[in-house]
């Protein structure tokens, strides 16, 4: 894992991680269609309109309401892992170059690598509330 990421993530994490799974597939429009089509029907029931309305209007209000906040999780640890790949990868190039113009730092270069091949599929790892490095600027390593 490279350094600035938490290996731990929490259950709201996990729990929109799945969600977003969830609603990017076609079964999940078919559940907003099928929740449209019983609902077109239920007017013979209710008989009021502005009832009949109210709750096709509340219903969906509610869903998309704690779908941005779900999706919106999602984006931002995407966005994070991103981020933290970027940073190996510059950590790792600044390393390279140092060793290329001064012929040292092995050890170095093969920390960078384990940590460049641990960054791959980050995002299933990142969480938006335990990084040591939140709140803080891009922590690279300077190469003198």
């Amino acid at each position: 894992m490279p350094s600035e990421v938490s290996q731990r993530v929490g259950v709201f994490d996990r729990f929109a991680g799945w969600s977003s799974l969830i609603a990017s597939r076609a079964y999940f429009f078919a559940f907003c269609v099928l929740l449209i089509v019983l609902w077109v029907p239920s007017y013979v029931f209710i008989s009021n309109v502005d009832t009949w309305q109210l709750i096709i209007n509340t219903a969906t209000t509610i869903i998309t309401f704690l779908m941005v906040a779900l999706l919106q999780n999602s984006q931002t640890r995407s966005d994070q892992a991103v981020q933290h790949k970027l940073n190996a990868l510059a950590d790792g190039l600044a390393d390279l170059m140092e060793y290329v113009v001064d012929g040292n730092g092995g050890k170095d270069l093969r920390r960078d690598r384990d940590e460049l091949r641990q960054a791959v599929g980050l995002e299933t790892h990142e969480s938006t509330t335990k990084n040591e490095s939140e709140g803080q600027g891009t922590d690279l390593r300077s190469a003198s």
